[in-house]
């Protein structure tokens, strides 16, 4: 029997508001058997366009054992970040059963059991699908609270830090969903970005 492997990885590490995501995902093996076609075209996240993982999300969720954290701006606010990723990593790790747990990026936070892989949403699909997962519910919750905090525009940049988003946060104050411990001034003009 083939070896069941848990893919994690987050969105929202980044941004000044709204949650951190994390995503576990086990890949049902008969769609690796078949090498179905939406399983040869599951990459990181960040290289697929909107439109294409949304409809990914859908597909994985039907073809796969996952489970799906969020945590709030304001548990990172009193956690702090690692804390925060250190929880939702044992969350994971409690939940969902696997054979071994795949991590993107450099760092297990000390939670054993769980290896890490540098640019692993890249090389494996269980990483590539968490990630789509997780970018996905962020996005999604992001564009429900565009509607309640209209003024932030957040269903165009998802609380990344863009000049306009700082423009809007220097000109209306932050909201409830910003997060307080990130300090804005020490960010430079020249460290901004667009985001798509």
């Amino acid at each position: 029997m083939a070896m069941a492997i848990c893919g994690i990885d987050e969105a929202g590490r980044g941004p000044i508001a709204g949650p951190m995501v994390y995503a576990g995902c086990i890949l049902n093996e008969k769609c690796k058997v078949k090498n179905e076609k939406w399983y040869k075209i599951l990459t990181d996240s960040k290289k697929l366009t909107q439109k294409k993982r949304e409809e990914l999300f859908e597909i994985i969720k039907e073809n796969s054992i996952y489970y799906i954290v969020f945590k709030s701006n304001d548990e990172i606010d009193k956690k702090g970040l690692s804390k925060c990723i250190k929880e939702s990593l044992i969350e994971i790790k409690k939940t969902l059963n696997a054979k071994k747990y795949l991590f993107d990026g450099n760092s297990n936070f000390g939670v054993e059991g769980i290896e890490t892989i540098i640019k692993g949403d890249e090389k494996i699909k269980e990483i590539s699908a968490a990630s789509i997962l997780a970018k996905v519910s962020r996005d999604r919750y992001m564009i429900e609270m565009a509607k309640k905090y209209p003024k932030y525009k957040f269903e165009k940049h998802k609380g990344y830090i863009t000049k306009e988003h700082i423009e809007l946060i220097k000109k209306y104050g932050l909201c409830d969903i910003h997060r307080k411990s990130y300090k804005l001034k020490s960010l430079q003009p020249t460290l901004f970005e667009d985001l798509e």
